[in-house]
Protein backbone atom coordinates (compact mmCIF):
# COMPACT_ATOMS: atom_id res chain seq x y z
CA UNK A 1 0.00 0.00 0.00
CA UNK A 2 2.88 2.51 0.55
CA UNK A 3 4.33 1.50 -1.90
CA UNK A 4 1.80 1.95 -4.25
CA UNK A 5 1.48 5.36 -2.41
CA UNK A 6 5.27 6.15 -3.70
CA UNK A 7 4.53 5.60 -7.25
CA UNK A 8 1.27 7.52 -7.63
CA UNK A 9 3.13 10.75 -6.05
CA UNK A 10 5.90 9.93 -8.33
CA UNK A 11 3.65 10.01 -11.17
CA UNK A 12 2.81 13.92 -9.62
CA UNK A 13 6.40 14.93 -9.41
CA UNK A 14 7.36 13.79 -12.77
CA UNK A 15 5.28 16.63 -13.91
CA UNK A 16 6.99 19.39 -11.85
CA UNK A 17 10.88 17.99 -13.50
CA UNK A 18 10.75 20.38 -15.83
CA UNK A 19 9.69 23.37 -13.93
CA UNK A 20 12.61 22.85 -11.41
CA UNK A 21 14.94 22.70 -14.02
CA UNK A 22 14.02 25.24 -15.71
CA UNK A 23 13.86 27.16 -12.18
CA UNK A 24 17.34 25.93 -11.64
CA UNK A 25 19.37 26.59 -14.42
CA UNK A 26 17.56 30.47 -15.35
CA UNK A 27 17.51 31.57 -11.98
CA UNK A 28 19.34 29.21 -8.98
CA UNK A 29 22.24 29.06 -11.25
CA UNK A 30 22.40 32.37 -12.27
CA UNK A 31 22.16 34.12 -8.66
CA UNK A 32 25.23 31.93 -7.26
CA UNK A 33 27.35 32.89 -9.92
CA UNK A 34 26.11 35.81 -8.88
CA UNK A 35 27.35 35.98 -5.72
CA UNK A 36 30.08 34.00 -6.70
CA UNK A 37 31.53 37.43 -8.75
CA UNK A 38 30.66 39.76 -6.24
CA UNK A 39 33.63 38.56 -4.53
CA UNK A 40 35.75 38.90 -7.50
CA UNK A 41 37.78 41.20 -9.90
CA UNK A 42 35.95 39.88 -13.23
CA UNK A 43 35.28 42.27 -15.75
CA UNK A 44 32.84 39.88 -17.64
CA UNK A 45 35.57 39.38 -20.33
CA UNK A 46 38.31 37.38 -19.22
CA UNK A 47 38.21 34.03 -17.95
CA UNK A 48 40.54 34.51 -15.59
CA UNK A 49 39.46 36.66 -12.26
CA UNK A 50 40.79 36.97 -8.69
CA UNK A 51 39.15 36.76 -5.10
CA UNK A 52 39.11 39.73 -3.25
CA UNK A 53 37.50 39.46 -0.63
CA UNK A 54 34.39 42.45 0.26
CA UNK A 55 36.24 44.78 -1.73
CA UNK A 56 33.47 45.02 -4.38
CA UNK A 57 30.43 45.51 -1.60
CA UNK A 58 32.89 48.16 0.04
CA UNK A 59 33.18 49.97 -3.08
CA UNK A 60 29.15 50.09 -3.49
CA UNK A 61 28.83 52.06 -0.59
CA UNK A 62 31.71 54.53 -1.38
CA UNK A 63 30.34 54.97 -5.25
CA UNK A 64 27.97 58.29 -4.74
CA UNK A 65 26.26 57.29 -7.82
CA UNK A 66 25.24 53.79 -6.61
CA UNK A 67 23.84 55.17 -3.12
CA UNK A 68 21.41 57.82 -5.29
CA UNK A 69 20.50 55.27 -7.52
CA UNK A 70 19.25 53.64 -4.30
CA UNK A 71 17.94 56.13 -3.09
CA UNK A 72 15.69 56.76 -6.44
CA UNK A 73 14.81 53.13 -6.50
CA UNK A 74 13.04 53.35 -2.84
CA UNK A 75 11.85 56.87 -3.56
CA UNK A 76 9.90 55.42 -7.07
CA UNK A 77 8.82 52.27 -5.17
CA UNK A 78 7.16 53.70 -2.02
CA UNK A 79 5.29 56.65 -3.90
CA UNK A 80 4.15 54.36 -6.57
CA UNK A 81 2.74 51.47 -4.31
CA UNK A 82 1.46 54.28 -1.90
CA UNK A 83 -0.32 56.51 -4.67
CA UNK A 84 -1.47 53.40 -6.65
CA UNK A 85 -3.41 51.88 -3.84
CA UNK A 86 -4.95 54.83 -3.10
CA UNK A 87 -6.26 55.87 -6.47
CA UNK A 88 -7.07 52.10 -7.55
CA UNK A 89 -9.29 50.81 -4.48
CA UNK A 90 -11.97 53.60 -4.61
CA UNK A 91 -11.75 53.46 -8.89
CA UNK A 92 -12.82 50.15 -8.22
CA UNK A 93 -15.81 50.19 -6.51
CA UNK A 94 -16.70 53.08 -8.77
CA UNK A 95 -16.76 50.85 -11.40
CA UNK A 96 -18.15 48.09 -9.93
CA UNK A 97 -21.33 49.96 -9.86
CA UNK A 98 -24.04 47.90 -11.87
CA UNK A 99 -24.84 50.35 -15.12
CA UNK A 100 -24.54 49.52 -18.93
CA UNK A 101 -20.88 51.57 -19.46
CA UNK A 102 -18.74 49.80 -17.11
CA UNK A 103 -17.39 47.42 -18.86
CA UNK A 104 -16.05 49.82 -21.04
CA UNK A 105 -14.53 52.16 -18.52
CA UNK A 106 -12.75 49.26 -17.32
CA UNK A 107 -11.22 48.55 -20.74
CA UNK A 108 -9.78 52.44 -20.88
CA UNK A 109 -8.50 52.67 -17.08
CA UNK A 110 -6.72 48.99 -18.30
CA UNK A 111 -5.68 49.95 -21.48
CA UNK A 112 -2.08 52.18 -20.69
CA UNK A 113 -1.31 48.68 -18.57
CA UNK A 114 -1.47 46.83 -21.84
CA UNK A 115 1.21 49.02 -24.04
CA UNK A 116 4.91 48.46 -23.23
CA UNK A 117 6.09 50.27 -20.86
CA UNK A 118 9.46 51.16 -22.40
CA UNK A 119 6.83 52.66 -25.63
CA UNK A 120 5.20 54.76 -22.62
CA UNK A 121 8.32 56.18 -21.94
CA UNK A 122 8.61 57.14 -25.26
CA UNK A 123 5.34 58.69 -25.77
CA UNK A 124 5.76 60.39 -22.41
CA UNK A 125 9.16 61.79 -22.93
CA UNK A 126 7.92 63.54 -25.84
CA UNK A 127 4.59 64.81 -24.23
CA UNK A 128 6.57 65.85 -20.74
CA UNK A 129 9.32 67.56 -23.01
CA UNK A 130 10.84 70.70 -21.37
CA UNK A 131 10.93 72.23 -24.73
CA UNK A 132 8.62 74.58 -25.84
CA UNK A 133 7.08 72.28 -28.71
CA UNK A 134 6.80 69.45 -26.13
CA UNK A 135 2.95 68.72 -26.55
CA UNK A 136 1.74 69.58 -22.52
CA UNK A 137 3.73 72.55 -23.00
CA UNK A 138 2.77 73.13 -26.19
CA UNK A 139 -0.92 73.40 -24.70
CA UNK A 140 0.18 75.80 -22.13
CA UNK A 141 1.90 77.82 -24.05
CA UNK A 142 -1.71 79.59 -25.48
CA UNK A 143 -2.13 80.45 -21.46
CA UNK A 144 0.68 82.49 -20.79
CA UNK A 145 3.04 79.35 -19.17
CA UNK A 146 6.39 79.65 -20.20
CA UNK A 147 8.15 75.93 -21.01
CA UNK A 148 8.07 73.83 -17.51
CA UNK A 149 11.33 71.71 -17.49
CA UNK A 150 9.03 68.41 -16.80
CA UNK A 151 12.01 65.99 -16.96
CA UNK A 152 15.22 68.82 -17.08
CA UNK A 153 14.74 69.13 -13.15
CA UNK A 154 16.48 66.13 -10.89
CA UNK A 155 12.81 66.34 -8.94
CA UNK A 156 10.61 67.24 -11.25
CA UNK A 157 12.01 64.33 -13.54
CA UNK A 158 11.34 62.02 -10.26
CA UNK A 159 7.37 63.16 -10.10
CA UNK A 160 6.93 63.12 -13.91
CA UNK A 161 8.13 59.36 -13.79
CA UNK A 162 6.16 58.63 -10.78
CA UNK A 163 3.13 60.37 -12.41
CA UNK A 164 3.40 58.02 -15.57
CA UNK A 165 3.37 54.62 -13.66
CA UNK A 166 0.81 55.40 -11.98
CA UNK A 167 -1.21 56.45 -14.82
CA UNK A 168 0.11 53.42 -16.49
CA UNK A 169 -0.38 50.75 -13.92
CA UNK A 170 -3.33 51.88 -11.65
CA UNK A 171 -5.51 49.81 -13.95
CA UNK A 172 -4.20 46.97 -13.80
CA UNK A 173 -4.50 46.91 -10.24
CA UNK A 174 -8.09 48.52 -10.57
CA UNK A 175 -9.03 44.97 -11.93
CA UNK A 176 -7.45 43.31 -9.13
CA UNK A 177 -9.50 45.14 -6.62
CA UNK A 178 -12.80 44.70 -8.87
CA UNK A 179 -12.48 40.81 -8.99
CA UNK A 180 -11.83 40.75 -4.92
CA UNK A 181 -15.11 43.25 -5.04
CA UNK A 182 -17.44 41.13 -6.87
CA UNK A 183 -16.62 37.96 -3.88
CA UNK A 184 -17.79 40.32 -0.88
CA UNK A 185 -21.18 39.10 -0.40
CA UNK A 186 -23.67 41.77 -0.97
CA UNK A 187 -25.45 41.15 2.25
CA UNK A 188 -22.97 42.60 4.01
CA UNK A 189 -24.14 45.52 2.87
CA UNK A 190 -27.89 45.15 3.35
CA UNK A 191 -27.30 44.20 6.88
CA UNK A 192 -24.99 48.15 7.40
CA UNK A 193 -28.02 50.20 5.52
CA UNK A 194 -30.54 48.75 7.74
CA UNK A 195 -28.35 49.52 10.87
CA UNK A 196 -28.12 52.87 9.65
CA UNK A 197 -24.32 52.95 8.08
CA UNK A 198 -23.78 55.54 5.27
CA UNK A 199 -22.17 54.79 2.37
CA UNK A 200 -18.38 55.99 3.90
CA UNK A 201 -19.12 53.81 6.94
CA UNK A 202 -19.98 50.79 4.49
CA UNK A 203 -16.88 51.40 2.81
CA UNK A 204 -14.57 52.12 5.79
CA UNK A 205 -15.78 48.52 7.92
CA UNK A 206 -16.91 46.26 5.26
CA UNK A 207 -14.79 47.16 1.75
CA UNK A 208 -11.79 47.83 3.18
CA UNK A 209 -10.98 44.89 5.70
CA UNK A 210 -12.78 42.31 3.02
CA UNK A 211 -10.18 44.00 0.39
CA UNK A 212 -7.05 43.10 2.51
CA UNK A 213 -6.34 39.93 0.73
CA UNK A 214 -6.44 42.07 -2.59
CA UNK A 215 -4.40 44.77 -0.80
CA UNK A 216 -1.80 42.47 -0.41
CA UNK A 217 -1.48 41.06 -3.62
CA UNK A 218 -1.07 44.49 -5.28
CA UNK A 219 1.23 45.65 -2.61
CA UNK A 220 3.36 42.99 -3.22
CA UNK A 221 3.54 42.51 -6.64
CA UNK A 222 4.16 46.81 -6.84
CA UNK A 223 6.79 46.13 -4.38
CA UNK A 224 8.68 43.84 -6.05
CA UNK A 225 7.86 45.46 -10.03
CA UNK A 226 8.87 48.65 -8.39
CA UNK A 227 12.22 47.63 -6.54
CA UNK A 228 13.49 45.87 -10.17
CA UNK A 229 12.51 48.88 -12.57
CA UNK A 230 14.46 49.64 -15.61
CA UNK A 231 12.45 50.70 -18.70
CA UNK A 232 10.52 53.36 -17.60
CA UNK A 233 12.81 55.71 -16.54
CA UNK A 234 15.06 54.84 -18.62
CA UNK A 235 12.53 55.63 -21.70
CA UNK A 236 11.36 58.62 -20.15
CA UNK A 237 14.60 60.33 -19.22
CA UNK A 238 17.65 58.06 -19.60
CA UNK A 239 18.10 58.18 -15.79
CA UNK A 240 18.56 61.73 -16.34
CA UNK A 241 19.17 64.77 -15.61
CA UNK A 242 22.69 63.34 -15.08
CA UNK A 243 22.42 60.36 -12.83
CA UNK A 244 19.93 62.01 -10.71
CA UNK A 245 16.92 58.96 -11.28
CA UNK A 246 19.10 56.06 -12.66
CA UNK A 247 17.32 53.12 -11.21
CA UNK A 248 19.20 50.16 -9.28
CA UNK A 249 19.24 47.85 -12.61
CA UNK A 250 20.06 51.02 -15.03
CA UNK A 251 23.67 51.67 -12.90
CA UNK A 252 24.34 47.61 -12.31
CA UNK A 253 23.80 47.33 -15.78
CA UNK A 254 25.73 50.45 -16.95
CA UNK A 255 28.58 49.15 -14.01
CA UNK A 256 28.46 45.78 -15.25
CA UNK A 257 28.60 45.70 -19.31
CA UNK A 258 29.38 49.72 -20.65
CA UNK A 259 31.98 50.20 -17.89
CA UNK A 260 32.91 46.25 -17.05
CA UNK A 261 33.14 46.49 -13.36
CA UNK A 262 31.66 43.23 -13.15
CA UNK A 263 32.45 42.40 -9.50
CA UNK A 264 31.15 45.67 -8.38
CA UNK A 265 27.99 45.65 -10.42
CA UNK A 266 27.29 41.85 -9.05
CA UNK A 267 27.95 42.83 -5.47
CA UNK A 268 25.19 45.79 -5.98
CA UNK A 269 23.43 43.40 -7.64
CA UNK A 270 23.33 40.51 -4.35
CA UNK A 271 23.02 43.56 -2.27
CA UNK A 272 19.69 44.66 -3.99
CA UNK A 273 18.50 40.90 -3.95
CA UNK A 274 18.74 40.79 -0.36
CA UNK A 275 16.86 43.88 0.40
CA UNK A 276 14.16 43.12 -2.15
CA UNK A 277 13.91 39.96 -0.49
CA UNK A 278 13.83 41.65 3.03
CA UNK A 279 11.33 43.99 1.97
CA UNK A 280 9.04 41.94 0.49
CA UNK A 281 8.96 39.36 3.57
CA UNK A 282 8.10 42.42 6.01
CA UNK A 283 5.55 43.21 3.91
CA UNK A 284 4.17 40.56 3.44
CA UNK A 285 4.15 39.25 6.92
CA UNK A 286 2.82 42.84 7.94
CA UNK A 287 -0.22 42.44 5.52
CA UNK A 288 -1.02 38.77 6.12
CA UNK A 289 -1.22 39.91 10.17
CA UNK A 290 -3.49 42.63 8.67
CA UNK A 291 -5.60 40.14 7.12
CA UNK A 292 -5.58 38.13 9.64
CA UNK A 293 -6.55 41.00 12.54
CA UNK A 294 -8.77 43.14 10.73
Amino acid sequence: MKKRRIIRNLQYEVFLLPAVITFTLFTVFPLLKTLLYSFTDFDGVQHTYQFVGFKNYAAVFRDDVMRQALFNTLFYTFFVVILINLISVPLAVLLDRQQRVKTFERAVFFFPSVISALLIGYIWGYILSPLGTGALNAMLKPLGVKPIGWTSSAWMAKFSIIAVAVWTSTGWHTVVNIAYLQAIDSTYYEAAAIDGANRWQQFRFITIPLLAPALTVNTLLLLTNGLKVYDLPYALTKGGPGYANYTVTQIIIQRGISERQYGVSTALAAIFILLVMVISAVQFTTMRKREVHG
